[in-house]
């Protein structure tokens, strides 16, 4: 009988998250103050985050303890499944064997809840009471108000207004774990209210919603702090949870990937799945290919610029090096709300800069045809974020058909914009054209899907949802 799907048992979880800086030959540029461009210290970035997290966010340790409260948590849902995708194969009639990593099984239904039960740890223990975030889709919201919960912690929630309006259930998710949720630009902030003066219709961006909630947290540096949902290192390290069981699951497959793909917004989910294989390609000589996949309507990765720049609209974070659209750039209303995002975090960033790693954009309408096929032939319906990988598997599929191998894969998806773009002719704008942003009739036929180009595939596809 096939092996479906494999789950550690609890004795076999991982103990430690990886921190990839610690491999990096070029390890990313510092954060800077706006106002001196000198780097940020630790005591300035502590007057915004939770201190413990800030020490993180600035190690260059290679692992990094999980505390036992944290690893207790993360029990509830982990290991998550990494499951053989047997339909989908057959479907795209491939040579190539394709596994995904089941994030859904978490409490709120995707991987954010990886790094916020520590970040709301790591705030508990310090004595903070009030936190503030930003929320695209709503993922992180309710992954962070789930987490709020549990430690006794107050937490207002700034969601970018286009998904506050789409997905009404994802703000009853935080209402139930009782968090306060804000449609952002919102009418409570400096930054909100001077949005609404330009647009009374703006329907609102990650970098607005971040200013929102950065503002607030600022205004009660006593007792409040804010949590960011992506981009950040400390994020993406604990993210590595994912990628650290996927390596044993593979094992236990009997497996290594030939191709890691990740859905990209800021960068937590594709860090997840891929950093623990990246370490081999960095220390062992390994070659394993990671794709970044975004929405062609924000193109950060594969038509930004490579720059120091705001995390937020209104400029209230430190210059980050990252590429980026600009911080005023505002994404088109796509679904996929929690990719509406500016820029890219700066470890990845550096690892696209040095080419260790590759970007491809897909449009929307041929995403949510993947994600439909994907729905019928091997797992629930999921959220369109994740579906960009299941766009590029098509293509994958006939590479691997042309080089008679059998690839093994996470599944990502295809893009017609690769790493290998000449940035100098991609100036960032602040508008993405519709042609762009994929807004055109919806197809759901295997032909629909099949019709990706596919560039060189190996003998296996791994992908994390």
């Amino acid at each position: 009988m096939k092996t479906k799907k494999i789950i550690l048992p609890e004795s076999q979880m991982p103990t430690q998250w990886y921190n990839i800086v610690s491999d990096m030959k070029n390890r990313p540029l510092p954060p800077l103050n706006p106002a001196t461009k000198e780097p940020v210290t630790l005591e300035q970035m502590s007057a915004l985050f939770a201190e413990e997290l800030m020490k993180q966010e600035m190690s260059t340790e290679r692992y990094i303890d999980i505390p036992e409260e944290v690893q207790d948590l993360y029990k509830i849902y982990r290991s998550t499944p990494l499951v053989r995708a047997y339909g989908l194969e057959k479907a795209l009639d491939t040579p190539a064997k394709i596994y995904f990593k089941n994030e859904s099984v978490s409490p709120v239904g995707s991987h954010k809840t990886n790094t916020a039960i520590p970040q709301a740890y790591y705030n508990y223990k310090q004595g903070i009471r009030h936190l503030t975030t930003e929320t695209g889709a709503g993922q992180w919201g309710a992954a962070m108000s789930m987490a709020t919960q549990h430690f006794g912690i107050d937490l207002k929630v700034f969601m970018v207004k286009v998904s506050f309006n789409q997905k009404p259930y994802r703000k009853l998710m935080m209402n139930t774990w009782g968090a306060d949720v804000y449609a952002s630009p919102s009418e409570i902030t400096a930054a909100g209210r001077a949005a609404l003066a330009k647009n009374p219709n703006d329907s609102g961006s990650l970098g607005m919603a971040i200013s929102e909630a950065v503002e607030m947290a600022l205004q009660n540096p006593q007792d409040t702090r804010y949590c960011l949902g992506s981009v950040l290192n400390h994020v993406l390290l604990h993210q590595t949870i994912i990628g650290e069981e996927a390596v044993k699951q593979m094992e236990l497959f009997g497996e290594y990937p030939d191709v890691v793909i990740g859905c990209f917004g800021g960068g937590s989910n594709f860090a997840g799945i891929s950093f623990s294989f990246l370490r081999d390609n960095l220390t062992k000589g390994k070659n394993t290919r990671v794709i970044a996949v975004e929405p062609q309507s924000c193109p950060k990765l594969t038509r930004g610029e490579f720059q120091y720049d705001f995390g937020d609209v209104a400029g209230f974070t430190p210059l980050l090096p990252m590429y980026t659209l600009g911080h005023n750039f505002h994404p088109s209303d796509i679904h996929a709300g929690g990719l509406r995002y500016h820029g890219a975090g700066s470890i990845v960033s550096q690892l696209l800069k040095d080419k260790v790693i590759e970007a491809q954009s897909v449009p929307q309408t041929e995403t949510l045809a993947a994600g439909v096929l994907f729905a019928r032939l091997s797992a629930p319906v999921r959220k369109v974020s994740s579906r960009l990988r299941n766009r590029l598997t098509p293509s994958h599929r006939r590479s691997a058909k042309r080089n008679g191998r059998r690839r093994k894969a996470f599944p990502k998806r295809s893009s017609s914009t690769s790493r290998d773009t000449d940035r100098s002719t991609c100036t960032p704008t602040n508008s993405i054209s519709p042609e762009n942003s994929g807004i055109t009739k919806f197809r759901t036929t295997k032909s629909a899907v099949r019709s990706t180009s596919w560039k060189k595939l190996s003998n296996s596809v791994t992908f994390c949802y």
